[in-house]
């Protein structure tokens, strides 16, 4: 297997040492970045596999390098923020972000989530003895071994946490999720407070199903309680 390549982003450099130890122990190939503008420069040469980016950093800080990595590529992204609190929380993942690590925080938890976030981005490497067929509808069609998603014919290039939501709703067409239950199943863990990214998740989602003519609308808002997937009739 492939040795996943990580970019580290921290203007603190106790930290980047930290986190590349951890990282390399358990077999990922890390590149540092000291500030927004290296990180941007090194993404630019170098295809990675995921990013760690510290919110808070001199110069071009994370949530702008967040937007201007999200311009031109879904690479999973991990946050790091040093205040904890709801709003910054929010912020990056509204950004994009797909996870976020709150300082101080624990180099096994990072890489835990690393390895995670990871899982939910890749292809399966040996799909399983019986894999998950494709889910097909008018005018759609979703891949889950491969991760690919058909919009009248036209490849959509999704987030993994697009792709999340979007397959979660269609395997369970006409069903009701609720925020929570959303964040809950995608997410994996408690984003107590936080429901709205779920919000920001789905409209980004819809932007771009929206972007190729005549594509019908699947994801249909049930006011007061969540959302739900409606094939066209």
């Amino acid at each position: 297997m492939t040795q996943a390549k990580i970019l580290v982003a921290d203007d603190e450099a106790k930290i980047r040492d930290l986190v590349r130890m951890y990282l390399q122990a358990e077999g990922f190939a890390v590149t540092e970045a000291k500030d927004g503008r290296q990180t941007l420069e090194f993404f630019r040469r170098t295809p990675f596999d995921l990013v760690i980016l510290d919110i808070m950093m001199p110069g071009v800080d994370g949530r702008e390098v967040c937007r201007e990595i999200r311009r031109k590529s879904n690479v999973p992204i991990i946050m790091l923020t040093a205040r904890g609190e709801e709003v910054d929380r929010i912020l990056g993942l509204e950004l994009g972000a797909d996870d976020y690590v709150v300082k101080p925080f624990s180099p096994r938890e990072l890489a835990a989530r690393v390895k995670a976030v990871l899982r939910r981005a890749r292809p399966l490497q040996e799909p399983p003895e019986l894999p998950e067929e494709a889910l097909e509808f008018p005018g759609l069609i979703i891949k889950p071994a491969s991760r690919e998603v058909f919009l009248l014919g036209e490849p959509l290039s999704l987030t993994p946490k697009e792709y999340e939501i979007l397959h979660l709703l269609a395997r369970s067409a006409g069903r009701v999720f609720t925020r929570e239950q959303i964040l809950e199943k995608v997410w994996g863990y408690d984003f107590f407070g936080e429901a709205r990214t779920v919000d920001t998740h789905i409209t980004r989602l819809r932007e771009k199903m929206a972007r190729i003519p005549a594509a019908p609308q699947y994801i249909t808002t049930v006011w007061g309680v969540g959302y739900k997937f409606e094939a066209p009739k």
